[in-house]
């Protein structure tokens, strides 16, 4: 054989029994099969075989694996993005003639979704007030096949009262008949911000929990991923074919990238936590401030439902200034910030903030001031953050 026929064919396998702490990272569109029996027996779906790399590999199915027990779930399912794992919920269970619900102040990107593409597919779409579960229940009808919720709020940090939410759900099935058919309404939630720590998203009876892996699991603001995960088989079964169809996969390098943040999420998460309580209470104290939202912040709506329901929270807290003070201000506070750095994302390394006008991110009324400033607490030194969120306040004096 010639030299490059022989390197492409080399016959030196290495040794099977290789195990370090970081799991391998295979990379992989073609999958080699010894024989045609085994190319035609074999079948990816259950991760007992590998068929082709869009399908899964060991790094991809080692990923799943983890994310389903970070969540408390039994499969799981990766996307190259958290947008990508709502799209696919969306696609795998609504039709042409359905309803999804979603609350009004859910993430925009898939609010957008459901106004543009779902609705271009002939599928109708509404918006519920996720903390008044009577208007969620006012608001299910025999079309109804998917319900969205969210916690908290995206942005505005509002926490419901998610049983409640579920429980209007299930009592919807029950009254339309719907029992154990596959077409019943499901229970979608967004747990993006929750990520498998701050409470058990199956245990408030959820049947589909979604998190953008691109946030906490991550950890190092430099991978998009999603995730979506249920406990339930003939759910998943829809899930993962919808996901095949659509050809959604996800590099080995962004896998393994997930795959080393993951140990230390438990530690990241509940750092930032406390930092995060710790500046939210300090910017509650200032002068220019009307109202600072952050679920473990009495005052803060739902708060009592995080309480009851929650351990922990987040990087993220939101501030709305005094109404005198209008929108042109709150970008120069932004502005002066040195170490909150002007971005979109959360839970990364880095702080940032990002100015909203939240009535038009609304359909309902908004009763407060339009302008918001929304931050993420990084890992940078409280007295730090706490100094420049200072310097940046002093405008206001």
């Amino acid at each position: 054989m010639s030299l490059s026929t022989e390197l492409i064919h080399h016959p030196y396998r290495p040794p099977a029994e290789f195990e370090a702490l970081a799991p391998g990272v295979h990379k992989a569109s073609t999958v080699i099969f010894p024989s045609v029996a085994a190319m035609r027996e074999r079948d990816w779906k259950d991760k007992s075989a590998y068929t082709y790399g869009l399908h899964g590999t060991p790094t991809t199915f080692t990923l799943e694996e983890r994310i389903a027990t970070l969540e408390g779930g039994r499969f799981a399912l990766l996307t190259p993005s958290g947008l990508s794992a709502i799209a696919l919920v969306d696609m795998a269970l609504l039709r042409t003639g359905d309803e999804v619900l979603l609350p009004d102040n859910a993430y925009g990107p898939g609010k957008t979704l459901a106004e543009g593409e779902l609705a271009a597919w002939g599928i109708r779409h509404r918006f519920y007030d996720p903390m008044n579960p009577a208007d969620l229940a006012a608001q299910l009808s025999e079309s109804t096949r998917l319900v969205w919720l969210e916690v908290p709020g995206s942005v505005t940090l509002e926490y419901p009262d998610l049983p409640a939410l579920v429980a209007v759900v299930q009592q919807a099935n029950d009254r339309f008949g719907h029992g154990d058919d596959p077409r019943r309404i499901v229970t979608a939630l967004d747990n993006t911000w929750g990520a498998g720590i701050a409470f058990s998203a199956f245990e408030s009876g959820v049947d589909v929990s979604m998190q953008a892996l691109t946030k906490y699991p991550s950890g190092g603001a430099d991978v998009l991923m999603g995730s979506v995960v249920t406990r339930d088989e003939s759910l998943h079964r829809r899930l993962l074919l919808t996901h095949m169809r659509l050809g959604l996969g996800v590099g080995a390098n962004d896998a393994e990238a997930v795959l080393r943040g993951l140990p230390s999420i438990a530690l990241r998460y509940h750092a930032q936590d406390a930092a995060t309580r710790e500046l939210a209470q300090w910017m509650a104290n200032h002068a220019a401030v009307a109202q600072v939202f952050h679920p473990a912040l009495p005052g803060s709506p739902g708060h009592d439902h995080w309480q009851q329901h929650a351990q922990a929270a987040a990087c993220l807290f939101s501030v709305v200034f005094r109404p005198e003070i209008g929108g042109d201000r709150v970008d120069a506070f932004c502005d002066r910030l040195r170490l909150f750095r002007l971005g979109y994302s959360w839970a990364g390394p880095i702080s940032l903030c990002v100015p909203y006008h939240i009535p038009s991110m609304r359909t309902r009324s908004w009763p407060h001031a339009p302008h918001l400033v929304r931050f993420a607490v990084g890992l940078e030194a409280v007295e730090d953050l706490q100094a420049d969120l200072a310097q940046a306040l002093a405008m206001f004096n």
